[in-house]
């Protein structure tokens, strides 16, 4: 006859505290993660405050301003402006190009810039990126990057050349092409726009290329730090 179960309590006290350990554990991390976040009154998004990148060498900590009442000044505080040339861009800007906003940004920020599989592009001319750029930016202005504004072939080469671009004798190799985000002053700008119809003119992969449309207007609503080059 098969004996009855019999409950063994030193058992079972063993199991539950091991459940209330892991559930414990658990909370933990949870609370570790969230940390960040609660401790800045504005943050990037509810679970992210803050993240580093690296600028010129230096690292550096990406975190909006504290300050609930600041407003933008200057330039990028303005309305209207004269189009042309300052008109609105579109969306879509072409085909196989995605158009990303903020949280986006912060993502390849975070990502593909951070592990050097891609690149910021400020695609302003010098006179713009030397006022202030976003964090992690290299300079390369849109007229080094079209043949049509003026990028002759050594300009080009040089220029690609940092993307990761090699010119073969069949022509330009984009095996290794890096993962782009370019952009510029804002909506209204078309420095960004104009880049990218460069370099898909010469056949750079349209999947690997991606358009900050809000560029530095939007940056700065959200009150996200700005770096003057030294």
């Amino acid at each position: 006859m098969p004996r009855p179960f019999l409950h063994n309590p030193v058992e079972a006290d063993c199991t539950a505290a091991m459940s209330w350990t892991r559930l414990l554990l658990i909370a933990m991390v949870l609370l570790a993660c969230s940390h960040q976040a609660l401790a800045l009154e504005v943050n990037i998004t509810p679970e992210l405050g803050e993240f580093q990148v690296e600028h010129a060498g230096k690292p550096l900590t990406i975190r909006r301003n504290q300050d609930t009442e600041a407003m933008l000044e200057f330039d990028f505080a303005r309305t209207s402006r004269p189009c042309p040339p300052f008109c609105a861009q579109p969306m879509q800007l072409a085909a196989g190009v995605e158009t990303i906003g903020e949280v986006e940004l912060v993502e390849f920020m975070r990502t593909r810039l951070a592990d050097g599989s891609g690149l910021l592009i400020d695609a302003r001319t010098s006179d713009w990126y030397e006022r202030g750029t976003i964090p992690g930016s290299i300079n390369l202005p849109f007229t080094q990057l079209n043949p049509s504004q003026g990028a002759d072939d050594l300009t080009l080469e040089d220029s690609l050349a940092r993307l990761g671009v090699e010119l073969k004798d069949d022509g330009w190799d984009f095996s290794a092409a890096k993962y782009l985000v370019l952009w510029c002053n804002g909506p209204w700008c078309g420095q960004s726009p104009t880049a990218i119809k460069g370099l898909l003119s010469i056949g750079y992969p349209a999947e690997k290329i991606l358009y900050y449309r809000g560029g530095m207007q939007l940056w700065q609503i959200f009150g996200l730090p700005v770096v003057v080059p030294e």
